[in-house]
């Protein structure tokens, strides 16, 4: 049986210990909000209640329009948006990758945002380089949602957008449960929303669950990221084979039973692993989501990803 990412050892120790009174003399809040500036190279960094918090505070700080992925983002970019009365416009992409060419063919207001996610569909790496570039060429912030990336040991994700937010919820790389942050070198954009900030605060256990597992961040992304470039070599026809990320997509006609029949054989403790596209959060075609990073890095070694890959492999042929 497989076992679904929970909170490390060490962090749910020292999370239950400041939830009885003990470490009062540590102030969590600001040793995180240090690490996240030291990861995300960003200046001002605040933590809030979830992603979703801090994706309602980005938007907030945007003027103009809100250019969203056709597929491969998060569905909460669109809900957010139109909650706060935004024009949003949606990118076509190569299944969930931005391609800057793309935004010649769109027009924008001043003050616009681009906002998407460090992998498409969490299963291929943006470009962030060639992505931040155009869009700072062009007047666009670039907001990126880096629950999958922060963390990255080749420096090319998490890094360079204008604003760096992510979830700290489960299952993500930084696996709290709850929480979340937003980071940039503007300041402005956190005196322009200093009520959404306040809506968003959250509480001492929670900071120092953070601070614990960011001290691990970039050793569990890595494993991650190793684990999935293991399966993606010995499974045919999935999608951007050639991308480092944290789930493996796999296209298929008959999706949906093949997802059952997995579902049945690769069986976790708590919440599954396998999930069925079309999926706004994924790929918006039938497919299998292999859902590597919900797995506890006890099961990213290889007699786990081995028998996945046996599965795997074994319905394709099937059916």
């Amino acid at each position: 049986m497989f076992r679904f990412k929970t909170p490390s050892k060490r962090t749910q120790e020292i999370m239950s210990e400041v939830a009885l009174g003990k470490h009062s003399n540590i102030d969590f809040e600001e040793s995180c909000i240090e690490k996240i500036k030291d990861l995300t190279n960003h200046d001002e960094a605040k933590i809030t209640s979830s992603g979703n918090n801090s994706i309602f505070i980005a938007l907030s700080s945007i003027e103009g329009d809100i250019i969203v992925p056709d597929q491969g983002g998060w569905h909460g970019f669109k809900q957010i948006a139109k909650f706060l009365n935004k024009n949003i416009i949606t990118l076509k992409t190569d299944l969930g990758l931005i391609n800057p060419n793309y935004l010649d063919d769109i027009d924008v207001e001043e003050n616009s945002a681009l906002i998407f996610t460090s992998f498409a569909g969490y299963c291929a790496e943006q470009d962030i380089n060639s992505i931040a570039r155009y869009c700072k060429n062009n007047g666009i912030t670039t907001i990126e949602d880096a629950s999958a990336g922060i963390g990255d040991s080749e420096n090319r994700l998490g890094k360079n957008s204008d604003i760096i937010l992510a979830s700290t919820g489960s299952p993500k790389i930084i696996n709290v449960g709850s929480g979340g942050f937003i980071a940039a070198n503007d300041s402005e954009i956190f005196k322009q929303t200093s009520l959404p900030q306040k809506l968003s605060k959250t509480n001492e256990i929670i900071f120092s669950g953070i601070d614990s597992e960011l001290d691990n961040v970039s050793k569990n992304l890595e494993l991650t990221l190793n684990a999935t470039e293991h399966i993606k070599k010995h499974i045919p026809n999935a999608i951007h084979s050639n991308k480092r990320g944290v789930n493996v997509i796999i296209p298929h006609h008959d999706a949906k039973s093949i997802s059952w029949e997995l579902k049945k054989s690769l069986t976790t403790d708590k919440s599954g692993f396998i999930t069925t596209c079309p999926n706004y959060n994924r790929i918006k075609e039938k497919a299998i989501s292999i859902e590597i990073k919900n797995l506890d890095y006890c099961c990213l070694e290889n007699e786990y990803l081995d028998k996945i890959i046996e599965v795997v492999n074994s319905q394709l042929q099937v059916l």
